[in-house]
């Protein structure tokens, strides 16, 4: 696993040993940061699930100001710190919140905290016929303070498996979909405005 793009592109990251932790895979970081473009400069970024935080280094290396990344297993969390170190960045440009996700996010949401970009490529759910998916992809687009954190013209990137059918609630704007093999990845943004019926614009829209 490596960094794809920036300054500290080619750079080859950690992976801890098993089966634990599923790296977003480097083809997909590519598709995903060719459609983000120039959003990513200047950008504060959250990571969820991060895991060895290879998103995260990712958007620092393509000129994101800062990243937090949000992992429960201390022994990943010490590997994405290792990771920080390999990739050349500053120990300030990256915070590590050794936590649960949906602890984080009420806290974060209560401190007022706001993010450009949000990423989370969590662990895949199972297929799911017949009824709603109950994987943690499906919790977080469930979770109502995620949409809080972001900026205005913020972007949610969320990864999960084809198998895994979501269900985009109502506050949530799907603005792309990338697919490739087993990895889907979707763009939202929140709306603020389904609540009330109201139309929105193509301000910001990534191009399909």
């Amino acid at each position: 696993m490596r960094i794809t793009g920036g300054n500290a592109a080619r750079r080859i990251l950690k992976v801890p040993k098993g089966f634990d932790v599923r790296p977003t895979p480097d083809l997909v970081k590519q598709a995903v940061f060719n459609s983000l473009g120039g959003r990513v400069v200047g950008a504060h970024v959250l990571e969820l699930f991060a895991g060895t935080g290879a998103l995260s280094l990712e958007c620092l290396s393509r000129g994101a100001i800062s990243a937090v990344c949000v992992e429960k297993s201390p022994r990943h969390a010490e590997t994405l710190r290792q990771n920080l170190q390999i990739a050349g960045f500053p120990p300030e440009s990256l915070q590590v919140r050794v936590q649960d996700v949906f602890a984080a996010l009420a806290q974060m949401a209560a401190a007022g905290e706001h993010y450009d970009l949000i990423l989370a490529d969590p662990p895949y759910g199972e297929k799911n016929v017949g009824r709603r998916s109950t994987s943690l992809a499906q919790q977080l687009l469930d979770e109502v303070t995620l949409p809080k954190l972001l900026q205005p013209e913020g972007l949610l990137v969320l990864g999960h498996t084809k198998r895994d059918t979501l269900s985009v609630p109502d506050f949530w704007e799907e603005r792309k979909m990338l697919k490739h093999g087993d990895t889907i990845m979707r763009f939202l943004r929140a709306d603020s405005r389904a609540a009330e019926g109201g139309s929105l614009g193509t301000e910001g829209l990534i191009p399909g």
